[in-house]
């Protein structure tokens, strides 16, 4: 039978501060609002097989985005995080990376943690990422393996596709802090469909003298815009590109038309 014990010989436990730790941790990362998923793919991560992990919610709204069910922030998630932990735990081994990406992943405070916990169980991370918080993405980068970092103009001319003002500024700031830290990175950029071969050379000139050295350029599909008036470029992607001088990046890409 027990018997109560006084104050003067009670015994206070010495917390398991590491357990607290990861029980707030886990909390924090549960909060992960996430709209998608994806359990394989070869592409999202160059090299690497990966899972993705589509997070919900982005400030911008991009004309030709196609990701248009991931940009309200205020809807809920419609996968929970402790899904995604137990399907990775299943595939230590036989996956290589999760990616993060969107929506905007960065706007979420408790991406940091799940990227905690991924990498916990041995994956590697990959992040795809507009550069709209390049404050938030500072603080990510010790957890980061790989970026796929959207460059979509240049600086003045960010808010005639997001409709938000200085977005550039900050797209371009993240785009050298990631060259500073140099965290692997590729950029890709969406070509609008009335842009000129001029305007798409000077663009990617431009990100060349910023030190990119992996580029990709990526047609737009106006059949999923958010901005139903788009329409196709009348001239073929051979032509639009033609201007580029290829040779000044070590890896240059096309996808899509």
């Amino acid at each position: 039978m027990s018997h109560p014990v006084s104050p003067s010989t009670q015994q206070t436990p010495t917390p398991d501060l590491e357990a607290l730790s990861t029980a707030a941790h886990i909390s924090s990362a549960d909060r992960l609002r996430i709209g998608g998923f994806t359990r394989l793919t070869t592409i999202d991560y160059p090299g690497e097989l990966a899972a993705v992990v589509f997070c919900q919610g982005c400030a911008w709204r991009c004309r030709y985005c196609h990701n248009t069910d991931l940009l309200d922030a205020r809807a809920p998630g419609l996968i929970h995080w402790t899904d995604i932990r137990r399907f990775l735990e299943q595939r230590i081994g036989l996956l290589d990376g999760v990616v993060f990406s969107g929506g905007e992943p960065t706007a979420q405070s408790a991406l940091g943690a799940a990227m905690q916990e991924t990498r916990a169980l041995g994956f590697k991370v990959g992040l795809h990422t507009g550069g709209a918080y390049p404050d938030r993405l500072r603080d990510l980068l010790p957890l980061i393996d790989w970026v796929g970092l959207d460059i979509k103009a240049l600086p003045h001319d960010y808010p005639a596709i997001t409709g938000v003002a200085n977005s550039g500024q900050r797209a371009w700031e993240s785009l050298d802090l990631l060259l500073t830290a140099r965290v692997p990175m590729e950029v890709r950029t969406t070509l609008m469909p009335n842009w000129t071969p001029e305007q798409i050379a000077e663009l990617a000139h431009a990100i060349a003298d910023a030190g990119v050295t992996q580029y990709c350029i990526q047609g737009c599909d106006t059949d999923r815009a958010l901005d139903e008036t788009l329409q196709g470029s009348l001239v073929g992607m051979d032509e639009r590109i033609g201007l580029i001088d290829k040779n000044r990046f070590a890896n240059f890409a096309i996808r899509g038309d």
